[in-house]
Formats: C-alpha cells, sequence, structure tokens
C-alpha cells in the first residue's frame, strides 16, 4: 500500500470548505473558497519570500508500482520554508497498456474531487489540474467552477484558454499564457505548449471569428460557442471583466443565438442559463460580438467550426502555466509562498510523465515556492514542466495493487479534499 502520511493541518476549515469535498449538481453555484484566492493554490495574504535557487536534496522513502510502467513513490526534501514531503508519479508513456487523458466532472462547468473523478472513470491515480474559477465578485453572476485554460480529451476539443486577464492562479512567468498546456500527443510522448482556438461562424452575414469555446470569459468585442458539453450553469459570466482585469464590470450589449442542426432557433439580446441539448450550439456575444449576433433572424443557415491548434497535436491536454525548460526554471517566476503545490513534467525525450504534489502549510511540511517547485521537478528527471492549481486543491489519489478504489495519499491542505475543475489521470 501506498504510504499515507497523517500530520496537523495548520488550515482552518469553514462550511464552504467542507462543501468543496463533494461534486456539485450540474446547475448548482460552486461554493466560495476559504482562505484560498480564487481559484488559485495561492492565499490572498501569501508574502513574497526571497528567491531559493533549488530545493535540498531530493530523497525517496518509498516506491510502488501501481502497474507495469506507473510507479508511485513518497519523498522529502527541503526549501525555504523548511521541511516538505510530497507524492511523485512516475509514468513511462512507452508501457503498452498505460494511458494518461484528462479527469473531468460530467460538465465543465462542474467540479468534483480527484478522488471521486479518477473512480469515476477508474484511473489508477491522479491529481488535481488547472486553476478555475472557484469565487465571483460580479453581483449576481454564480461562479462557473470551470478552468482557466484548454481542456483536449481523447483527441477531441472541449475547451479553449479566457484571456490571460481572466485567469486564477499566480502570476505568469514572462512569454507564458494561458494557452500553454501539458498532455500527452498522438505520437505517445508528453509535452508543453500552447494551444489557441481556431473558429469562425459563418452566416448570410458574412464570416465571424470565433474568441471563445466552452470558457467562463470572453475577449471583449467577442463572440464564444457553449456545446451540451458547458452544463447547466449560466454564461452570464462570459461576458464579465475585460482581457485585462477579471473584475471589471459586465458588457451590457449582449447576445445568445441558438443554432440547431446549422439553423438558427432564437436570437435574444439576453445571456441564457440551463443545459444545451446535443446537436445545438449556443453563440454568446459581448459588445461588437453581440451586435453582430443580433442581426441573425430565425431561420438563417449559420455553421459553426472551431479547433484548437498548435505545434502538437494533442490526444490529452490540460492547462498549465510553464515554470520548466529545458531543465532550468524560467525566469520571473512568482515568488509568493511557500504552499502547497501540484505540478506535472515531461522527461526531454517525452517519454516519461512526472505527476508531483508537495504537501504544505503544516509542522510535517512547508511547502514550496513555485520556483522550488520546478527545481523539484528537474531533479525528479524532467525537462519542461508545469504548474497547477495548489494550496486546499492539490490532491494526489491512488489505487495500489488489489485496492478496491482510489484514495488520497497526500495531506491537503484544508483537511480534506476539495472539489476541482479537472485533472490529471493515469490509466492501466
Amino acid at each position: 500500500m501506498v504510504r499515507t502520511r497523517t500530520v496537523a493541518v495548520a488550515a482552518v476549515m469553514s462550511t464552504a470548505v467542507m462543501v468543496m469535498g463533494t461534486a456539485l449538481p450540474a446547475g448548482a453555484a460552486p461554493a466560495p473558497p476559504a482562505a484560498d484566492g480564487a481559484g488559485s493554490g495561492e492565499r490572498s495574504t501569501a508574502r513574497a519570500m526571497p528567491r531559493a535557487a533549488a530545493v535540498g536534496d531530493l530523497r525517496y522513502t518509498s516506491a510502488l508500482p501501481l502497474s507495469p510502467g506507473v510507479v508511485a513513490r513518497t519523498f522529502e526534501t527541503s526549501g525555504i520554508g523548511g521541511k516538505a514531503v510530497g507524492d511523485l508519479l512516475d509514468v513511462d508513456l512507452r508501457a503498452p497498456h498505460v494511458r494518461v487523458g484528462l479527469l473531468h466532472p460530467p460538465a465543465i462547468a462542474q467540479r468534483a474531487t480527484v478522488s471521486a473523478m479518477a473512480n469515476a472513470q477508474h484511473a489508477v491515480a491522479g491529481v488535481n489540474g488547472d486553476f478555475f474559477n472557484i469565487s465571483e465578485t460580479h453581483a449576481g453572476v454564480p461562479p462557473t467552477g470551470s478552468s482557466s485554460g484548454p481542456e483536449v480529451d481523447g483527441g477531441r476539443a472541449l475547451k479553449a484558454a479566457v484571456p490571460d486577464g481572466q485567469r486564477f492562479g499566480p502570476a505568469l512567468p514572462p512569454g507564458t499564457s494561458a494557452r500553454d498546456v501539458i498532455g500527452v500527443g498522438a505520437d505517445r510522448r508528453g509535452h508543453v505548449a500552447s494551444l489557441r482556438l481556431a473558429g469562425t461562424v459563418r452566416s448570410r452575414l458574412g464570416t465571424l471569428e470565433l474568441g471563445g469555446l466552452n470558457q467562463y470569459a470572453l475577449p471583449v468585442g467577442g463572440v464564444g460557442a457553449f456545446t451540451s458539453d458547458w452544463g447547466a450553469v449560466s454564461r452570464q459570466r462570459a461576458v464579465c471583466g475585460t482581457d485585462d482585469a477579471r473584475n471589471d464590470p459586465c458588457s451590457t450589449g449582449t447576445a445568445e443565438v441558438a443554432v440547431r442542426r446549422g439553423v438558427v432557433t432564437d436570437v435574444t439580446d439576453t445571456v441564457g442559463a440551463g443545459a444545451i441539448p446535443k446537436g445545438t450550439t449556443v453563440l454568446v456575444g459581448r459588445d461588437a460580438g453581440a451586435a453582430a449576433l443580433l442581426k441573425l433572424h430565425k431561420g438563417d443557415r449559420v455553421k459553426v467550426r472551431y479547433r484548437l491548434t498548435g505545434d502538437v497535436r494533442f490526444r490529452f491536454a490540460v492547462g498549465g502555466f510553464p515554470i520548466l525548460r529545458g531543465g532550468r526554471p524560467l525566469d520571473g517566476l512568482d515568488a509568493a509562498g511557500p504552499a502547497p503545490r501540484t505540478a506535472a513534467g515531461v522527461s526531454r525525450d517525452g517519454r516519461h510523465l512526472y505527476l508531483v504534489v508537495v504537501d504544505g502549510r503544516s509542522e510535517a511540511s512547508g511547502g514550496l515556492t513555485v520556483s522550488e517547485l520546478a527545481s523539484l521537478l528537474a531533479r525528479a528527471g524532467a525537462s519542461a514542466g508545469v504548474n497547477l492549481d495548489g494550496g486546499g486543491s492539490s490532491a494526489f489519489v491512488a489505487r495500489g495493487p488489489g485496492e478496491p478504489a482510489a484514495t488520497v495519499r497526500n495531506v491537503p491542505s484544508d483537511g480534506a479534499e476539495r472539489a476541482v475543475a479537472n485533472g490529471i489521470g493515469v490509466f492501466s
């Protein structure tokens, strides 16, 4: 059995945090966060620390093969916050029966715990994924629970990235964006790359560029597509904030157009809620995008096309911002912390995927800064890697040989698992 650590947790639990331990119905607004910032592993009170060049020695304290090509290890190291302990999963992507995929709730605008998602999808192990929209400052607008970055599952694009100014999490290093992902390509190798939405809406009026796909924030003046994958949560959040500031006001000029099998079935100036039937695409526009959509009429023929494009053809991808490239931590990494952290990295040849969760905010483990996390990934064997959501979201689950279900193996800083937007699952 993988060793489970039991320590006293420094975090104070609240009713809201306790609610986060279960999946929410697709139409329910996610509970607000407790001590963490919205969808971020950083607490709002986190202070900048002197930048540590690297973690201390990395010592593995246990190892357990979960299946051929998948090994779970526990480790100890140290950082500016003192001793840090955690879990690492080494996945050999060359192993014949090993697959890596997206852990996800039934809808994009929904949350579930990593263990619930792993068991529902029969994964042998997994970690939490991207930062997400967990709380909202816009009055009357429910948070969506959806992630900031792209999602690809089984080669299919589920969602695209919000504008950089609308994402959650620590500050982005120079040269990175909300479009960055980690995943596994059609070549069965791990990659850190970028995915951009390429899409159009064609009608008798001409061609509109698509600025969003199933995402909680659209570019100012843009048009976004929502499909049945989104869920039942209101789409109102998509027209709030701006490309540079998440908390800026919502647009007052809005439109929503329903397209069923290539034909417009409804046009309105109000952004709605409720489940979208399969075969229907709902187009949401703000400002100039809304003005263009309102020129459409019921019965008009409309063709909506989209794909996520980049240098890699991914079979699976999840959002995360790069912190390690060519075996070296990136310049300009956020110095706040230390905190619980989750990261993922790939070896230089792309044949190994490393999933790492570091405990924090307790006497047993002080956590790491983002810079130290990059150093830890490099010591573990990664050449490139990303930071994923941390803090109370950090969770590592595994199902040992002969065990009926995957269970939490780290010590979540909230005292219990938090429901999250997505995760990385390992299947065998």
